[in-house]
């Protein structure tokens, strides 16, 4: 295998890391950062200019055009790494998951676990009438969720609805996420960590919005339950358990059938290349579980306000934007990564690197230009 095709909404951390392997590496992303700059061909749905606003991603960004930018590069890659955001795509060179409904159907996946796996009471709502009398029927809170989707976008607390979503207990604890390569046969989880959500993100307050890891976390019960759960859905390669940790309970929340967002801290804290780990377990080749090396804490930051973006040097910043590209209140802003030998020490230097970005950040009062179309 020599060519690999890495296709999703953020592509950059991955095919960085596939192309220090010395693949050629074809991307097709809905971002094209400005640092963003080791490939072989890149496609991108938004192009960031100078002066002009990047829109809304939920307005411009479908799979339609992501399959559209990358129809010849599915055709020349011998594999293809599928993230967020994916389309369906030619099962043969997928290396990964090529069939993850059983999984990103929300509901589907509870009803498949409910019996094996602690897991909090789910119910499938088209009526609101009918979540409003679960809801008055006892004293448990409850979360409104889509019923498929990512990131943590939609998820509330219950308060009314309309179509169709799920409705779920809501756990009150610790965000946990354990990270498991399998082979289909076998299991490790190599990292958990400690999950950021930001519940004040502008526009999308309240909603359970994912905004970084700390990683390593807790370890133990939830290692062996995150790799069981994995090998009882047959999924192979990189795959995720999101959880909920209530004192010493555990809570299986979601599983994300493909390399997830702890992918950067997973190699800062490990030392290791996770692309390689991920194409070696789909080959049916566990690596060697390895001990953390570091402790590395993820932040993305989400625009604080519509802002103008100035030149942003600070060491640790990823995922930047044009310099004078302009972001909308509420939209993916970049990302810090930090680490170090202590996560309080990893803490506090993702933190000043934040406060230095915010620096950077040019507020504007002048209404939204119109959002781009590609």
């Amino acid at each position: 295998m020599e060519e690999i095709l890495v296709i999703g909404v953020n592509t950059r951390p991955v095919v960085e890391s596939a192309f220090r392997l010395g693949y050629r590496v074809y991307s097709a992303g809905y971002y094209c950062t400005a640092d963003f700059k080791h490939y072989t061909e890149r496609r991108c749905i938004l192009r960031e200019r100078s002066g002009e606003s990047c829109g809304r991603f939920h307005e411009n960004f479908s799979q339609e055009k992501l399959l559209e930018a990358a129809s010849d590069f599915i055709e020349r890659a011998d594999g293809i790494i599928p993230l967020t955001g994916a389309p369906p795509l030619p099962g043969e060179k997928v290396l990964g998951n090529s069939r993850v409904d059983h999984v990103e159907d929300k509901y589907r996946l509870y009803r498949r676990i409910r019996n094996s796996y602690p897991t909090p009471e789910t119910h499938l709502i088209s009526d609101p009438a009918e979540a409003m009398e679960i809801v008055a029927a006892g004293e448990k809170k409850y979360i409104a969720k889509p019923v498929s989707g990512a990131g943590g976008f939609g998820v509330t607390e219950f308060r009314e609805g309309d179509g169709e979503f799920l409705l779920q207990e809501y756990i009150e604890g610790v965000p946990v996420s354990a990270s498991v390569l399998s082979t289909g046969e076998d299991a490790i989880t190599v990292l958990t960590s400690r999950q950021i959500i930001d519940r004040g993100v502008p526009g999308f307050e309240g909603q359970f919005v994912y905004a970084g890891n700390m990683t390593p976390g807790p370890s133990g019960e939830i290692e062996d339950l995150a790799s069981d759960l994995i090998l009882d859905l047959s999924l192979r390669g990189s795959n995720g358990v999101d959880l909920i940790m209530r004192d010493s309970e555990l809570y299986v929340i979601e599983v994300n059938p493909r390399i997830q967002g702890t992918f950067e801290c997973a190699e800062a804290s490990l030392g290791i290349n996770m692309v390689d780990a991920h194409i070696r377990a789909c080959m049916g080749e566990l690596i060697e579980k390895p001990d953390p090396v570091s402790y590395a804490v993820k932040r993305i930051l989400y625009a604080p306000a519509r802002c103008r973006v100035g030149e942003i040097k600070t060491m640790g910043v990823h995922d930047l934007p044009v310099p004078g590209t302009i972001i909308e209140e509420g939209e993916p802003l970049l990302t810090v990564l930090a680490s170090h030998n202590s996560m309080e020490a990893a803490e506090n230097l993702a933190s000043n690197i934040c406060s230095r970005v915010k620096k950077e950040l040019h507020y504007l009062r002048c209404p939204p230009p119109r959002p781009q179309g590609v």
